[in-house]
């Protein structure tokens, strides 16, 4: 079974989500929707399943009563529905995605693809892209890094696949204070990211199989910015150990992004200008467990690690044990 998660404040009214939830209708895929203290009343919106806080509460999940309120890492709780639903594969974006028809196409883990592995930071979007850009999260200090060269396509594994977004693409806020958009994206080749490979992904056009469910962990305690790119380089590194590619693939949406501050983006992204370069490195580094049955404990291994380092605040060990718990119950 596959589920689409959404998290989103906006009205049963909004376009992009009655889209998503005629579509989601129409392609056999369950919609879950996960609102917050700002969430307008009521919400009723055909095909959307909708979980208000009153109802994010009253689920069986130690998570949903230590999540901060208005705070994206609320999706953890749509992750937690669509699992204990008995999802196979779970399919994340948000409310400015507007999805192409090739978002809805059948989602296979084995794909064809050009594989990259031991060559440290890739900047996958200037495979797809002749700009110079970069995506959100990419170690500054390698944007100017020359690009790997590609060899034979062969099928890999890869159970983590991330989708690329056209003409507003999830770029930080440097590249939107500097340089022009929008950018359409050229369709280009797969893309699998294999051990000391390194690129962030974000939440906004991925899809996850059953195996690596325990790796969709948000963290509510650091920058809004980061959380899902700081996932993704925890999963990752995680990924390296269980055999996994995590694929990179041209885009089945297009962004058409809700207001920002530019600035306020700026500052909330200073931790990860700053530190995602020593974040690999420390990852990196980690001794973690070979092996699917060990995810959760190099789960508490890679937030322990980022916690010593001063960037997630310790308060994120209890809901990462809670989230363990919720999603191998």
């Amino acid at each position: 079974m596959k589920y689409l998660v959404i998290t989103s404040i906006a009205a049963s009214s909004h376009p992009v989500l009655q889209r998503y939830a005629e579509e989601s209708a129409e392609h056999r895929t369950h919609f879950i929707m996960i609102g917050d203290l700002k969430s307008p009343t009521p919400f009723n919106l055909p095909n959307c399943d909708f979980y208000s806080i009153e109802r994010q509460q009253a689920l069986p999940f130690a998570l949903a009563k230590l999540l901060p309120h208005n705070h994206y890492a609320r999706k953890n709780i749509g992750y937690l529905v669509a699992i204990k639903k008995g999802a196979d594969v779970i399919i994340e974006t948000d409310d400015d995605n507007l999805p192409l028809p090739e978002f809805w196409s059948e989602r296979k883990r084995s794909v064809k693809a050009y594989k990259l592995s031991e060559c440290g930071w890739v900047n996958v979007y200037r495979y797809f892209s002749d700009r110079h850009i970069w995506p959100r999260g990419f170690s500054l200090e390698h944007i100017q890094t020359s690009l790997p060269l590609l060899k034979d396509q062969q099928v890999i594994d890869c159970p983590i696949q991330q989708g690329l977004a056209t003409e507003n693409p999830d770029v930080d806020a440097i590249f939107r204070l500097t340089q022009p958009l929008p950018i359409q994206f050229k369709s280009g080749d797969n893309l699998a990211l294999g051990r000391n490979a390194c690129c962030p992904f974000n939440s906004q056009n991925t899809t996850w199989f059953k195996d690596v469910f325990p790796l969709l962990y948000l963290p509510s305690y650091c920058s809004f910015r980061m959380t899902d790119i700081w996932r993704s380089f925890v999963a990752q590194r995680i990924a390296w150990e269980c055999g996994w590619h995590i694929l990179f693939h041209r885009s089945t949406v297009i962004q058409e992004r809700n207001d920002h501050n530019l600035l306020n983006d700026f500052q909330d992204e200073i931790p990860g200008y700053l530190h995602n370069n020593t974040m690999f490195k420390e990852l990196k580094g980690l001794g973690l467990k070979r092996g699917q049955k060990h995810i959760p404990d190099n789960l508490i291994t890679c937030y322990s690690r980022l916690i010593d380092l001063g960037l997630i605040d310790s308060k994120e060990l209890t809901l990462l044990e809670a989230w363990i718990e919720d999603s191998h119950g």
